[in-house]
């Protein structure tokens, strides 16, 4: 069995093409059972620790829970190593695992849960209640169920992810590949056996892909519990990471540390620092180039369902400032306006993609319909291009705020806002104005210690001089709580439902 196993993985650890994704853990284990997996909250957990885990739970769901190929399991619980044991679980069974927030409120986890329809829910006490089967890790025990690996198996669609979208109505996003190593799963500039630092949530897309993906190719995977800057510049200067991933919302609480802290930080093992899910502010963006390198920071805009994708390098958006890159390989970026007329460069509109291999091919949606236009498809964002095909974002249609005929998008006035000093996150939303249709209210997260300003004008004056006057918030409220998760998103129709006059829906 040992033999067979770690002939899935070439002698650098690199999976080869078609391994399954659960068997390729017992191969790491087989091959190098006491190199470290995953180190998480301050203990370490070898391959052999996380294969013995992942194989006795995956006969605990087929035998009590009647887990077997081809169906769904949710797993949704906090950054913990359960997490990722019962992922590769689900996948040594043929399953398709369907990562879920277990912070969402009971009514959107039973709406998910009802179009995922699982067999089982995995997570703890924290979950809220549901009609399924549920696997709790802190109270049912796999330890009597045998440790030994399980026979090859892959799952069809590989996994199935969760978005609440910009309108809060949930859809499913399936990924049509299987659970099996191929070029769709390889994250950009990383090897095979590499250190590998990711602090965000394991349910959210990206990090549940390059979590899996780091030990799928044998590699060590640092993680946090919860992010926290001060802690984050820890594991780096102990572990020495090589590839970091961060999302705009982590990097600027990094940034805005004592500068004493992050000086005397050495991030020097960082060779790759990648940041995607949200819009990095430019001030943050420079921070980090001066800090470690132009070229080792790297910029990915995209999206779950892979419609399409652009990549920039530091030096690159040095060269090119605000722009989220040039359509990666595969792709070709169009901007359409509200007739689908191709728009002429700096000409805000709708960005679509067209892929080599055809539309809809990387995803299909489960209670929702794609954005296609023939061949082209999109991500619902706005955004314009250069005369040299660099694209530059504007925001989501959705988001877009029409404030007296005028189009306004948040994002702009959000970016402007948290380049003040003391100033975390910020939030924009449209308000109803009996005159102008809307107002901007702005919400201002405040960094601990910066206390509340007496004079909101004089505070917020540099971050708006730059702005049209019709794109200065008339209303405002500061506040210690986050408003943006941990990839950097900000909910603005929840925001603004929370803030609308009451008895008014809209």
């Amino acid at each position: 069995m040992i033999e067979d196993l770690t002939s899935l993985i070439a002698a650098d650890g690199q999976p080869v093409e078609g391994a399954p994704l659960g068997a390729l853990l017992s191969a790491h284990a087989a091959a190098t059972p006491d190199a470290p997996a995953l180190t998480l909250a301050g203990r370490s957990w070898t391959y052999a620790d996380m294969d013995r885990s992942a194989n006795r739970l995956a006969r605990l769901l087929a035998e009590r829970h009647g887990v077997a190929a081809g169906d769904r399991v949710v797993i949704a619980m906090a950054n913990r190593v359960e997490f990722l044991q019962a992922t590769f679980a689900v996948w040594k069974l043929g399953a398709i695992p369907c990562p879920m927030s277990h912070r969402l409120a009971h009514a959107e986890f039973a709406s998910l849960a009802a179009l995922i329809e699982p067999r089982c829910i995995i997570g703890t006490d924290e979950l809220p209640p549901g009609a399924v089967p549920v696997h709790n890790v802190d109270r049912e025990d796999a330890s009597g169920y045998s440790t030994e690996p399980l026979p090859l198996a892959s799952a069809c669609p590989g996994r199935i992810m969760n978005s609440g979208g910009s309108t809060g109505k949930p859809k499913l996003i399936a990924d049509p590949n299987p659970s099996t190593w191929g070029a769709d799963k390889a994250g950009r500039r990383c090897t095979p056996r590499m250190t590998l630092l990711l602090p965000a949530p394991f349910y959210h897309s990206a990090p549940f892909a390059y979590a899996t993906m780091a030990l799928a190719q044998g590699g060590h995977l640092l993680c946090m519990e919860r992010f926290d800057p001060a802690e984050w510049l820890d594991i780096v200067t102990c572990f020495r990471p090589s590839f970091a991933y961060l999302v705009p919302t982590m990097m600027s609480r990094i940034a805005k540390l004592p500068p004493e802290l992050t000086a005397a930080a050495d991030l020097s093992s960082i060779d790759t620092l990648l940041h995607m899910a949200a819009p990095c502010p430019p001030s943050i963006k420079r921070w980090w180039i001066e800090r470690i390198g132009p070229e080792k920071v790297l910029e990915v805009y995209g999206g779950t369902e892979r419609i399409g994708a652009t990549v920039i390098d530091g030096a690159q958006w040095l060269a090119h400032p605000g722009s989220v890159g040039r359509a990666a390989a595969g792709f070709e970026i169009l901007i359409l306006g509200e007739e689908g007329e191709v728009m002429s460069p700096g000409e805000v509109g709708d960005i679509y993609f067209r892929a080599q291999l055809g539309p809809g091919t990387n995803y299909s949606y489960i209670g929702a319909l794609p954005r296609l236009k023939g061949n082209l498809d999109s991500f619902g964002d706005m955004g314009w291009v250069d005369e040299q095909g660099w694209l530059y974002l504007a925001d989501r249609r959705t988001d877009m705020i029409l404030i007296g005929g005028v189009n306004v998008y948040p994002a702009e006035v959000e970016d402007a806002l948290e380049m003040l000093p003391g100033v975390l996150c910020a939030a924009v939303i449209g308000l109803p104005d009996a005159d102008m249709g809307n107002q901007l209210h702005a919400i201002i997260e405040l960094a601990p210690g910066q206390e509340e300003p007496q004079d909101r004008e004089l505070f917020t004056a540099p971050a708006l001089a730059a702005l049209a006057r019709i794109k200065h918030p008339r209303s405002w409220e500061f506040t210690r709580n986050r408003i943006r998760d941990d990839t950097g998103k900000v909910r603005r129709f929840l925001l603004r439902a929370e803030r609308m006059p009451k008895g008014r829906k809209e």
